[in-house]
Order: C-alpha cells, then structure tokens, then sequence
C-alpha cells in the first residue's frame, strides 16, 4: 500500500481540506484551538507510529512523511503541535514496563498528547536542564528554551543531562507544578499560535518509574543526528502549498513559475526520502544536509513567487501566502544545530 492510498493519509487529507486549511489564518492570529486537537485526536493520526496491539496503527515511515506535509502545508502550527507527539510515543515502545503500560495505550489512542522538552541536550557542553539523583528518581534543575504546546499537551518527556553526561529521559504532566514554572506563551514571528513557552526548572522530582530512557550523551547525538540532518517533510509541505497557490494566480508567468520549482521539488523530495529510508540513518551526512539546504532553497522560492504573484495583498495578515512565507522562515530554524547552520550558512555564501 503506497502513503498515498494509507487510511491514516487519507485522513490527513480530509482533515487539512475541512478543517485546517480553511482556519489556518485565524489561527495563525488567533492561536491554536482545542477543537483542532480534539479533531487530530479523534483522526487516529496521535497513533500513527505506535504498536497494533497498543491501539496504534504501526504505519511505515512514508505515511508519516506524507501525513507531515500534508498537515504542515493546511496549518503549520497544528502540524507542529501533533509532531511532538511522535517521539514520546517512540521512546516508550521500548521503555522499561511501568512507564510503558501506563503510557503508550492511551498515547497511541489519542486519549494523551504528548509534547517534548529535549531540543536543549543538542547543546552540550553547555547543560541547560541538569539531572540529578535523589530519592530513587531524579530531580531537573535550569530552563527549558522552547517548550510547545503548553495547555494542549497533557503530559511531556523531558530530559536533563547528569554530571557524567549521561541523558535522561522521563515523562512529567504538562502543567505548573512544584519545581516546574511556565513562562507567558512567547511572541514570535511565526506559529505563535502553538502556545510555546519557557519552564524554569527549580527542583522537578520525578520518580524512578517516570523514566524512560538513560542513555550517554555520545549515544543520543548519534541517534538524534538523522531528526536533523535530513530535509524534513514540513519543508515539501509548505512548499507545495505555496506552489498550489502560485496556480491560482492569473497570468502564464506565475504558471510556468509553478511548474519549473514543483519539478525541481519533486526531484529534491525523492532524493531526499531515499535517504530517509537508507539502512544506516547516521551515513551519507553530507548529501543528506546538501539535500536539505536544496529543499530550503525551494522552499523559499515556493514562498516567495506566492507573495509576489499575490503582490500587495500578500502583506495582509488575513492573506495565505504572507503566512506560508513566515512558516517557511520558522522551518528554517527548526530543530537547527550547530552543524545544520554551519552547512546552510555555507550554502547561502557559495
């Protein structure tokens, strides 16, 4: 069965065309509703990767690029709600038993959310969040930069780096506790709406249960390279949605446009994704960030040509194409390392 004729892509589908996409410019002013997580809940999509006998779907990796860019490209700030999902939801399948029972059931059913706050392990040596031992679990101390989804998310995974750099992982409740203070959702020049805020750490326990993974530091940059190096599926999605509205636009200028990037695009997608699915995910670095940058590249043309094909009514903040733009910018930054801007800032210098 191709991605394509997937139910799970077919609900993707129904759910961009009905709901998100006709939303995505009051959300984008206005914030995310919980009417939209309800609808993503009730899609079956919070179980796409999670096992069969847990009440997931255990689709292969293609679905969820295809259901990824067709979420990113209706309504980027949904999309990247739901996609801190994934990972959690990943982690525990193979998560000591009392955390997994307790978990994995009702996040493959929708019936959790669950956000990530781990992006901040990528800068070591420096040590944002530190975990220390106590009591039989592990107390979280510092701050948490960039945490998405505060009040949609019910629970989140969180990690800390210990004293000899090991990495750990477990599960909290998504809400102000002691130990654990949210900042006023961030201001930002895009997907303001997905309710991202700052959490000081100052004394989080977490029991030894709530853990789900303790692995080296060395270890998790390793595993955690591909999440980055790759061209991510909201690239594309964006990009096609830009490119989708470059066809409506009057004129054979904005058509021929159209049709030279969505070429060029396709053929970046299929190298790209062919290097997704290659056996040795941490292998062929460099052609997967080359890949990457060219993808980013379309991307800003995609962008681009809609707000100059839709001219002066592309500055108004109820206009689609000023929105995909900013999107664009957000995705250019996301899950950014040091060793993904040093390439991309090469690329950019020629």
């Amino acid at each position: 069965m191709t991605s394509d004729a997937h139910p799970l892509a077919d609900r993707a589908r129904r759910l961009a065309t009905d709901l998100l996409a006709p939303a995505a410019e009051r959300v984008d002013q206005e914030g995310l509703p919980a009417g939209h997580i309800r609808a993503v809940r009730e899609s079956g999509l919070l179980g796409l990767n999670a096992p069969v006998e847990y009440g997931g779907s255990a689709a292969p990796s293609a679905v969820g690029r295809e259901t990824a860019e067709i979420l990113a490209g209706a309504c980027c700030s949904t999309w990247f709600v739901i996609t801190q999902h994934y990972t959690p939801v990943k982690l525990l399948v193979d998560a000591p038993p009392p955390v997994r029972e307790r978990l994995l059931r009702p996040l493959a059913r929708g019936e959790l959310l669950a956000g990530i706050a781990y992006a901040h392990v990528r800068a070591f040596p420096r040590v944002p969040v530190r975990a220390v031992p106590e009591r039989g679990g592990w107390r979280f101390e510092g701050t948490v930069p960039w945490y998405t989804g505060w009040g949609l998310n019910d629970v989140m995974l969180l990690a800390g780096v210990t004293d000899d750099a090991e990495v750990v992982f477990a599960f909290a409740e998504a809400r102000e506790q002691p130990g654990l203070r949210p900042s006023p959702p961030l201001r930002l020049a895009a997907l303001s709406a997905t309710r991202t805020v700052t959490l000081e750490l100052d004394g989080l326990w977490l029991s030894g249960d709530a853990v789900v993974l303790r692995t080296p530091r060395e270890r998790f940059a390793l595993v955690d390279r591909p999440r980055n190096t790759n061209a991510s599926p909201a690239v594309f999605g964006v990009a096609r949605a830009a490119l989708a509205l470059l066809d409506e636009a009057p004129g054979a200028e904005a058509a021929g446009t159209a049709r030279s990037l969505r070429a060029r695009l396709e053929e970046v997608r299929e190298q790209a994704y062919a290097l997704w699915d290659h056996p040795v995910p941490h292998e062929r670095v460099e052609e997967r960030l080359a890949l990457k940058t060219r993808a980013y590249d379309l991307m800003r043309d995609a962008t681009t040509a809609a707000v100059v094909a839709g001219g002066g009514r592309s500055l108004d903040l109820a206009g689609r194409a000023q929105r995909l733009a900013r999107e664009g910018m957000f995705l250019l930054v996301q899950g950014q390392t040091a060793e993904v801007r040093r390439f991309h800032l090469g690329h950019l210098g020629g």
